[in-house]
């Protein structure tokens, strides 16, 4: 693990933090292209009402506009949680080299958990990973927004 995955990392979760604050599952995603963060996303599906507006679409989103290409080649994207099988696939169709996660996702990651889109070999495009940058943190995050979840409940 770099020094700069963990910066980026934490970036990330400066964006989770946003998305805990608005009471929206915290997962944040930065993505990276030269050393410079060219694209930021955090969960927004309960408050914008769309189930596309998962962190790493965003940041995706705005990656693209920076590049002015839907083709994000030669960009790492730093995510809390291990991508779900949109996202994952967003991934692959940009052409991303390299997703680097904290989290697993065990009910729905594709990352490695559940499937693995990100480097599925009958694509035409496979992405590196690397997983458990800070994970304490971001493992810490979702577990604190879920017990807060539960006790609102009862």
């Amino acid at each position: 693990m770099e020094d700069l995955d963990i910066y980026y990392m934490k970036e990330a979760l400066i964006l989770a933090q946003k998305a805990f604050q608005i009471d929206e599952v915290p997962i944040g995603a930065i993505i990276t292209y030269n050393n410079q963060i060219i694209g930021r996303g955090y969960n927004q599906r309960n408050t914008k009402k769309n189930p596309l507006a998962h962190a790493e679409i965003q940041a995706i989103e705005e990656a693209a506009a920076f590049l002015g290409d839907w083709r994000l080649e030669g960009c790492t994207m730093y995510v809390t949680l291990e991508p779900c099988p949109m996202c994952a696939g967003a991934i692959v169709q940009a052409r991303m080299d390299k997703v680097v996660f904290g989290a697993r996702n065990p009910k729905a990651g594709c990352g490695g958990s559940i499937l693995n889109i990100l480097q599925e070999k009958a694509f035409n495009h496979q992405v590196e990973i690397i997983e458990g940058v800070c994970l304490e943190e971001c493992s810490s995050i979702l577990k604190t927004f879920f017990a807060n979840m539960r006790l609102k409940r009862e």
